[in-house]
């Protein structure tokens, strides 16, 4: 055992220490489960990759009080006017209730900011150490770790595979992966240098014989091009087209391979060099697009996360808020089972609800790559698509479906809020998002009454209950889980039927 390892001994350990295996990491310690990060690279990497968060997890940082640190601005977040989807903007400002929230933040940063927050919270993170095998028997499962002083053995309850698309605990878990590879394309992107950069109002680029060109996906006859600048001086500049020839993939994409697909995207040269300042700058080819999803979240005591449990395209931006909501649901049950505080099936819940979920993103990433490919069948598509979406009750349609509310977990409950994340209710001074700081069930009445906190009095010592008598509220009380969404809700304070089956089924017998 080598000398600098503190324990020998987890009760989770987190293969993987990028932003939904650092998220998780700290939802555990919140819940007072310290986990054991094993991370292969030595520090945070600074390799740009998603750009920001799009839909309900923006809603959940806000309910952890991470989302002013990590936007910089004051205040709960506000829903987006408007969005993006198959490269095409849609208006959101006929949405009653829109639940589209944006938060633009580069992938380094907002790695860096849940790192420090995991440490803050006392969670030990094994950097240069990795996960290189596994046995897994009914009272937990054995790691075999490679670290800087040699190879060592840990053993856990839990191990949560936090590890990519390539995931290392998938494989040896014997998880089926199924789904497509499309090799029908080629996207290429690099961060570069534009010396004659011609930014529009809306954050978009005007290129001299082509127009303006708006912010993200740009579908042209030829193929797509991509810009993004979210930080002054980086910018990202990407093409995709249809494979024509075939390409040696052990062929580096270079800046003037990039040139000429620029060039046949958009028919006329654009001037740019090599980015400035300090890397790592991404300058890559991608050739294949898997859309894949793990055929169990769950194998006995292992579980997936994140890219581990599904790969799909990034086209609007889909990604942190599928894995970063695999992790709200994951962590708060894997603690309370550990405590002793709910049931084995508890954590069956994690596949039931959050597969379906990324099935739906799996659908609507293909439906938005068909929607952007080259073709004059297509142009035609996304014409009667634009005329569909410009009616409300579509555009609404396709917001939940972006923002991931379109789901409703089966939560055994049939108040129409119910299954659904909690909508931003005032109590009293406070917004109910405040009263999920602490990662704890909140059950909320509103009536200011003694019969609903008579029937949850068992529960005292793991529900918080929040009373105040306001009759400015479409609802009388309401029961929250801590990843924010809503396990039971009533109209009338004399109707508690269900409440306390709700408390047992997510929260354990009374004490």
């Amino acid at each position: 055992m080598p000398e600098n390892i503190k324990s020998e001994n987890a009760e989770v350990v987190i293969s993987g220490a990028g932003p939904n295996g650092l998220m998780l990491a700290a939802e555990l310690a919140l819940a007072g489960v310290r986990p054991i990060m094993l991370e292969r690279l030595p520090e945070p990497s600074d390799e740009p990759k998603a750009n920001g968060m799009v839909g309900q997890i923006v809603r959940f940082l806000d309910q952890r009080g991470l989302y002013e640190e990590i936007s910089g601005r004051a205040g709960p977040p506000q829903p987006a006017p408007a969005f993006f989807f198959g490269g095409m903007t849609l208006s959101f400002a006929e949405v009653v209730d829109n639940p589209v929230h944006l938060l633009p933040v580069p992938q380094p940063k907002l790695v860096r900011l849940l790192d420090k927050r995991a440490l803050g919270l006392g969670v030990e993170i094994r950097r240069s150490h990795e996960l290189t095998g596994l046995v897994q028997d009914e009272g937990g499962v054995t790691l075999t770790v490679s670290g800087p002083q040699g190879e060592y053995e840990l053993r856990t309850r839990f191990l949560v595979g936090a590890d990519g698309g390539k995931s290392l605990v998938r494989k040896q878990t014997g998880i089926a992966f199924p789904g497509t590879t499309d090799t029908r394309g080629v996207t290429r992107m690099a961060q570069v240098s534009l010396p004659d950069l011609r930014r529009t109002p809306d954050g978009g680029i005007d290129i001299p014989g082509v127009g303006p060109l708006g912010f993200g996906f740009n579908r042209l006859e030829r193929g797509t091009f991509v810009f993004a600048e979210l930080q002054p001086g980086k910018t990202v500049i990407a093409t995709g087209e249809l494979r024509t020839e075939p390409i040696p993939e052990d062929m580096p994409l270079t800046l003037d391979e990039l040139r000429d697909s620029v060039r046949r995207v958009l028919g006329v040269d654009l001037a740019f060099g090599p980015p400035a300042g300090p890397g790592p700058h991404p300058l890559r080819r991608i050739t294949t697009q898997n859309t894949r999803q793990a055929e169990n979240y769950r194998a006995g005591n292992v579980f997936l996360i994140g890219d581990a449990a599904h790969v799909h395209s990034g086209m609007g931006g889909p990604g942190l808020n599928l894995g970063m909501q695999d992790v709200a649901n994951l962590g708060w049950k894997l603690a309370a089972h550990l405590r002793g505080r709910a049931p084995e099936s508890l954590l069956d819940t994690y596949q039931s609800e959050r597969h379906p979920v990324g099935e739906r993103v799996m659908m609507h990433s293909l439906a938005q790559a068909a929607l952007i490919a080259p073709g004059s069948d297509v142009t035609a598509l996304r014409q009667l698509f634009g005329e569909m979406v410009r009616k409300p009750e579509n555009a609404a349609f396709i917001a939940h479906l972006m923002a991931g509310s379109d789901v409703r977990y089966d939560i055994g409950d049939t108040h129409p809020l119910s299954g659904r994340m909690v909508p931003e209710l005032a109590v009293g001074s406070r917004r109910v998002t405040e009263l999920l700081r602490a990662a704890r069930p909140v059950l909320v009445d509103f009536t200011g009454g003694t019969e609903i906190a008579a029937a949850a009095a068992g529960w005292a010592d793991r529900v918080d209950l929040v009373s105040e008598s306001t009759s400015d509220t479409p609802v009388a009380a309401v029961l929250i889980r801590p990843d924010g969404y809503v396990a039971w809700a009533t109209d009338s304070p004399q109707e508690t039927d269900g409440l306390q089956e709700a408390l047992t089924r997510w929260f354990g017998d009374a004490a």
